[in-house]
């Protein structure tokens, strides 16, 4: 592997393949595949060919961490904590999501001559001012909200409601976006090859075009409902999800295929993920393989999910890594390697990966993850130690109790955080723990959170307006 700096030689396309609730124990590199009932023979592949993450770790709950991945920022600072609902009054629409305040990685790469384009799921605002073609996309088409509101419009009463549906949308940087069909039931199933083929097409014109490309392709499945297209019906024999989790693997490799048929995979780098946990919901629950719990909580089922990351020739092949990395790290990374600058005059939570995934070192560059619920800070990993100030349950369903005394796990020891270790013998790790948090909080008073519900345009508080006495 040369020494030379890649962004310096040639600045690389990104897709970045974001699945929605695939669980740890979904694939079969992470334990999964023919023991879920559903093969996954183009994931475990890219796997052989890239570095797998055990310990990349995510928001609990689809806005914040779509809003983390885009902006290298938790979702707290964002003001984006919790899902964004389908139909209040139109006012109220335009104060959900992501300010445009904010900077995305598409706008940063957009600036410095990248193509940039988002198929798929957005649910970071779904009125013009907060979608995508907003936020540093060219071209964008898909849903601005959430996979369980098809079945609204087969739902008795609701035609007479006056609440309107959620549409499949489209748009173009510079102009409104535009509605294309009703997401409902019988579009649910169409909708990830619909994505796939718009991303393959984005990929050839960009290299017809001699322009490097960032393609953010967020798929929907394998949320609920869990409704494989009808080429993959019945094709695992072991139910929708399986056929839904097969699916999911060849639209993998559709794009897989179309990079190398374009002669552009040795300068593309692919990540293959997931936003968060799985579902609990029966027939649609996931699985989080060896760790305990689903998304909505602070529980490693929650947390960790699958990422692959390919890059032939610079990333090497076959590796697996178990050092702590979070999602804010992609953006602070893809900015290194596409040689731009990350933004100055704000709080960026993401960390430079690119020597460690590059293999130069063998560490992460971080060593510590905060565990945020909407706006509680439930939990904070350091290494392999995690620290809880809430009593968790199953799921989400049920709202945790905060503890009186914190509890502190050796994830290594323990992955179903079953055990409590005694504090008083491991108060160094408690120490490690709670550092991570004053500086998180130091860093709140330097740089105030956007509050939720917060209209455009913002403006931030000066850095000179804050008391360094608070800090």
């Amino acid at each position: 592997m040369s020494s030379e700096d890649p962004a310096a030689s040639s600045r690389p396309n990104i897709v970045y393949i974001l699945t929605d609730n695939l669980g740890y124990g979904e694939l079969g590199s992470y334990g999964g595949g023919i023991v879920r009932g559903a093969p996954t023979p183009r994931a475990d592949r890219l796997a052989e060919e890239g570095l797998r993450l055990t310990n990349f770790n995510v928001e609990a709950q689809c806005t914040p961490s779509r809003s983390a991945t885009l902006t290298g920022r938790y979702a707290l600072r964002s003001g984006t904590l919790t899902v964004p609902i389908g139909n209040p009054a139109v006012g109220d629409r335009a104060a959900q999501g992501l300010v445009q305040w904010e900077i995305t990685l598409a706008r940063l790469l957009g600036e410095a001559g990248y193509r940039t384009a988002h198929y798929g799921k957005w649910h970071l605002g779904s009125v013009d001012g907060r979608l995508p073609n907003d936020h540093g996309f060219d071209d964008w088409w898909g849903i601005p909200r959430t996979t369980d509101e098809v079945f609204w419009p087969g739902t008795p009463g609701f035609a007479e409601s006056g609440v309107e549906p959620q549409y499949i949308l489209e748009g173009k940087k510079g102009e409104p976006s535009r509605k294309v069909a009703v997401y409902d039931l019988q579009q649910r199933p169409l909708l990830d090859a619909e994505i796939t083929r718009r991303t393959v097409d984005f990929i050839r014109s960009s290299v017809a075009e001699g322009r490097p490309f960032y393609a953010y392709v967020p798929l929907t499945q394998v949320h609920l409902p869990t409704t494989p297209h009808p080429d993959f019906a019945g094709l695992t024999g072991n139910g929708d999800f399986a056929d839904s989790v097969a699916e999911t693997d060849h639209r993998l490799g559709q794009i897989l295929d179309a990079l190398d048929e374009l002669g552009v995979s040795d300068n593309t780098i692919v990540v293959f993920t997931s936003d968060n946990g799985p579902d609990p919901t029966w027939p649609w629950q996931g699985s989080s393989g060896p760790w305990r719990g689903y998304y909505f909580t602070h529980m490693e089922g929650s947390l960790r999910v699958p990422f692959i990351i390919r890059w032939p020739g610079k990333i090497p092949a076959g590796g697996v890594s178990n050092e702590i990395v979070h999602q804010t790290d992609t953006f602070t990374t893809f900015a290194k390697l596409a040689g731009v600058e990350i933004p100055r005059d704000r709080a960026i939570d993401g960390v430079d990966q690119s020597d460690f995934f590059l293999g130069r070192q063998v560490e992460s560059n971080r060593d510590s993850v905060l565990a945020f619920v909407a706006d509680r800070l439930e939990a904070v990993k350091w290494k392999n130690w995690k620290l809880a100030f809430y009593e968790e349950t199953r799921d989400w369903f049920s709202t945790p109790q905060k503890l009186t005394l914190p509890k502190l796990f050796n994830l290594t020891k323990d992955p179903k955080e079953e055990y409590p270790e005694e504090t008083l013998r491991n108060t160094w790790a408690t120490d490690r723990c709670l550092h991570a948090i004053r500086e998180f909080q130091q860093s709140l008073q330097v740089y105030p959170p956007i509050p939720e519900g917060t209209l455009d345009p913002y403006t931030p508080p000066t850095v000179a307006t804050v008391s360094e006495s608070n800090i």
